[in-house]
């Protein structure tokens, strides 16, 4: 890590916040109970300020970025341009406050992206990675899986599933979907090719109903998968706790949540076994925080979800993941995504870990450095 002192200085005056709204080909097509995703979006999000430092966030903003970029530039942005950076508690509320009703959707996914650039612009000042900002565990190095076998017909998910193995991943996730008798079948087929050597889990994308749910539950205890992920619609916590009484796998879920209160409930009453909050949704570094800090008290996993995010949302949850004491698994999604390979000087996780496990960056804030020409080439038409 670069030894140069901290800078001291009495303000960092932000001067522009700029959204870069980009859009993907993803060269493997991701696959699940939604359909097929083949093409994606994001916005990354540049905050600049008076003392040269530069900070970068990420959106997820996965159609529509543009309507993203214009609610950072012309919602959020003059809130922001003159403030010190490094109030970033308060730039939240400030950001929260910029639309009444209950939080959540676009705007706290767009001050996600803020937020996550004020973290870096504060490492930078600093000159301490995000992770030890964070009171850092001390962990160089966290636990991953690869993320995911698609709901794709046998064979090719067969020929994933030993990718993975081959790539060195001791952990596994597998898409899952309707008909529950197929996905019954998937789940023991794989866990057939896999043998014990590998540990794997489940993930539905609210397929199910409840009923659905606990056949599909059977089939993973049976065949030893450590969580059962999203089998329900969010808002539907009430499944969620009759799922838990009637399951012996554990169930993880949260990353459609936006703030600790829409967590609160199935965290509390230890519904959930892991909470997956995704830092460029649940309101950036910031709030996804508080959602891991909040589960913690109640001995509740982290594990924080990407999936088809970029190299800026990666980054920051293995931040995350170095400094919150509950912390338990990181996705490695593997997909391919330009959003991971082309747009920072930092290789996506799928292609740095090693035997399943990841390096945390040392370096000041988030510790890569973008590359505009990437942005750039892939700004959304």
């Amino acid at each position: 890590m670069d030894v140069a002192s901290p800078i001291v200085l009495d303000k960092i005056r932000i001067t522009d916040v700029i959204a870069h709204p980009l859009t993907q080909n993803l060269p493997n097509p991701t696959v699940t109970s939604w359909g097929t995703y083949s093409q994606v979006s994001i916005v990354l999000v540049e905050v600049r300020t008076d003392q040269g430092l530069v900070g970068v966030g990420e959106t997820l903003a996965r159609f529509a970025p543009k309507a993203y970029a214009e609610l950072i530039e012309t919602l959020l942005k003059p809130r922001l341009v003159g403030q010190d950076a490094r109030d970033i508690r308060g730039l939240w509320q400030q950001m929260r406050r910029a639309l009444s009703g209950r939080a959540g959707g676009m705007l706290i996914e767009a001050i996600a992206g803020v937020d996550i650039a004020l973290w870096d612009i504060l490492g930078k000042a600093a000159n301490m990675p995000i992770a030890k900002l964070l009171g850092s565990m001390g962990r160089d190095r966290i636990d991953v899986y690869a993320a995911a076998v698609n709901w794709i017909e046998d064979d090719a998910a067969d020929r994933e599933l030993e990718r993975f193995i081959a790539d060195g991943f001791p952990r596994i996730k597998v898409k899952v979907a309707k008909p529950v008798r197929d996905a019954c079948r998937r789940i023991e087929r794989l866990r057939k090719r896999a043998g014990d050597r590998v540990e794997l889990c489940v993930d539905a994308n609210w397929a199910y109903n409840l009923e659905e749910a606990v056949e599909v539950s059977k089939a993973l205890a049976a065949n030893g998968y450590f969580w059962f992920e999203e089998p329900l619609a969010p808002e539907d916590e009430d499944g969620y706790e009759a799922l838990r009484a009637r399951s012996e796998v554990p169930i993880a879920a949260g990353e459609s949540n936006f703030t600790v209160d829409q967590a609160q409930r199935l965290i509390a009453n230890r519904t959930l076994s892991y909470v997956q909050p995704d830092v460029a949704r649940s309101g950036g570094i910031s709030e996804t925080m508080r959602i891991a800090q909040y589960a913690n008290v109640h001995n509740i996993g982290y594990a924080p979800h990407i999936g088809m995010s970029g190299i800026v949302c990666e980054t920051a949850s293995v931040h995350l993941a170095a400094a919150m004491p509950n912390f338990r698994l990181l996705e490695c999604e593997c997909d391919g995504s330009p959003f991971k390979t082309d747009l920072a000087d930092l290789k996506p996780g799928c292609l740095r870990q090693k035997d399943g496990t990841l390096d945390v960056p040392d370096k000041p804030g988030l510790g890569i450095e973008i590359d505009w020409q990437a942005v750039a080439r892939l700004r959304t038409a």
